[in-house]
């Protein structure tokens, strides 16, 4: 039940991310006029310290947040898969692929974020580039346990006594057996994606300032906090309810992929 409302209420945001265009209004027009305006018919969700119609730059900071969780998954699952086959499956390339990446996930995920963010222009692909570099390395470690523990299976063993190809093995007999894992991991990858890019924008190392985002919403908002709340509060708990439901899904999918929970349920 809890699994279902999570799913609806995230297909919800979606939608809307998605049709906010259609009906929401123009997410950058200043109307000074209307500043720190409450929530009204005119005005759904109220308006900022500039007069901006909070609704709009809702909905178009679901579209940056959505985008970038998106992308990362896509890069760091097809990273860490390559990187982590490798490691796992030739025991010459393990010792030192292993060992880069204990740096890198020596090195606090948002530090590196921050870092990659300054020294690039701002920009979305840099905010990808710089919050899939940290997590590929997770993806890497996860998929390369499953590889150390499929290679010893006997059909593996007895493709690579009978002279099989290895690219065939990795892609027929090693591979199949990360996807449920991976399935589980990628919403947890995307659900960080979205927190990581809130904290991003939190602090002006995201996305350009003019592009409406949760975290500069929040950002902007927490000045005004103490007489226009709505503020901060709305895109705070958006960014909330997006990442508590991806998790929920992750979870649901972790209890029904994996034999031996499913088996106890």
């Amino acid at each position: 039940m809890v699994t279902a409302t999570a799913a609806c209420v995230l297909a919800l945001i979606v939608i809307l991310a998605v049709l906010g265009p259609l009906f929401s209004g123009d997410p950058l027009t200043i109307s000074p006029i209307d500043r720190l305006q409450p929530p009204s018919s005119d005005a759904w969700l109220g308006n900022d310290h500039l007069g901006r119609d909070i609704l709009a730059r809702l909905l178009s900071g679901a579209r940056v947040s959505l985008a970038v969780g998106s992308l990362v998954v896509v890069f760091a699952i097809s990273f860490g898969v390559v990187i982590g086959l490798l490691a796992g499956y030739f025991r010459l390339l393990d010792a030192i692929i292993m060992r880069v990446i204990d740096g890198m996930m020596a090195i606090p995920a948002i530090l590196l974020a921050i870092s990659l963010s300054a020294l690039a222009k701002p920009g979305l692909l840099t905010v990808v580039v710089a919050i899939t570099i940290p997590e590929i390395p997770r993806v890497a470690r996860l998929v390369r346990s499953i590889v150390l523990s499929a290679r010893e299976l006997s059909y593996v063993e007895a493709a690579i006594a009978s002279g099989t190809p290895t690219l065939k093995i990795l892609r027929r007999h090693i591979t199949p057996n990360t996807y449920a894992p991976l399935t589980v991991q990628a919403t947890y990858v995307f659900a960080s994606a979205v927190m990581f890019e809130a904290y991003l924008s939190f602090l002006s190392a995201g996305v350009p300032p003019h592009l409406p985002t949760w975290g500069n919403m929040i950002s902007d908002g927490r000045l005004y906090f103490t007489i226009s709340p709505w503020i901060v509060f709305v895109p705070g708990l958006t960014l909330a309810i997006v990442v508590l439901s991806i998790n929920l899904i992750g979870d649901w999918l972790r209890d029904q992929l994996d034999p031996r929970i499913a088996r106890n349920i």
